[in-house]
């Protein structure tokens, strides 16, 4: 399911416009994105936990060129589902 599959639910669902639909999504996103941003974590009760963590820094190889690039310590996001969402998924 795409973003533009979401808005077209959320605005049949919501009986809200579709320039409604998109303003909430996209609202819903970027408040998602400046709380990891800031290290906190969002939970969406039955739907699951996002948050981030820090992942090492590292030396990888690039296939094509067999050139070695150093990556720095990073944080990403990392989502862990809840259990209502396992149970939908695992019907």
């Amino acid at each position: 399911m795409t973003k533009r599959q979401i808005i077209d639910v959320l605005a049949r669902k919501a009986h809200l416009t579709k320039k409604a639909a998109v303003e909430a999504v996209d609202v819903l996103l970027d408040e998602i994105g400046r709380t990891l941003s800031k290290g906190e974590k969002v939970v969406l009760s039955g739907f699951g936990t996002f948050r981030t963590i820090w992942m090492e820094g590292k030396t990888v190889k690039i296939p094509k060129t067999d050139k070695m690039v150093r990556i720095k310590r990073h944080r990403s996001p990392k989502f862990t589902p809840g259990k209502k969402l396992k149970r939908q998924v695992s019907r």
